[in-house]
């Protein structure tokens, strides 16, 4: 796919990024040749292959999920400025 340095300015317009001519003029062909890569992969079969998320076979080592308190109540409240009945006391914003 051919790609000028009107189409690379426009790109560059929409990406909000500030380019000189002679950086477009560069870009163009490198842009062109990436949009050949991704038309060559289009020609490739991929019928009857899964889609898969990494290269090698990997399982998540998952975890029951319980809800717990963290059992360390008195030593978070420690960090407080102020604690009342096991609680953060904040002062009142609403009157």
């Amino acid at each position: 796919m051919s790609v000028d340095t009107a189409t690379v300015r426009r790109i560059a317009g929409l990406a909000r990024i500030a380019i000189t001519d002679e950086e477009a003029a560069r870009l163009a062909p490198e842009l062109g040749n990436i949009l050949d890569f991704i038309e060559q992969l289009g020609e490739v079969d991929t019928a009857g292959i899964a889609p898969m998320t990494a290269v090698i076979p990997n399982h998540l080592r998952l975890r029951d999920d319980v809800v717990t308190d963290g059992g360390i109540r008195d030593r978070v409240l420690a960090n407080a400025p102020q604690a009342e009945h096991g609680f953060f006391t904040v002062p009142k914003v609403i009157e």
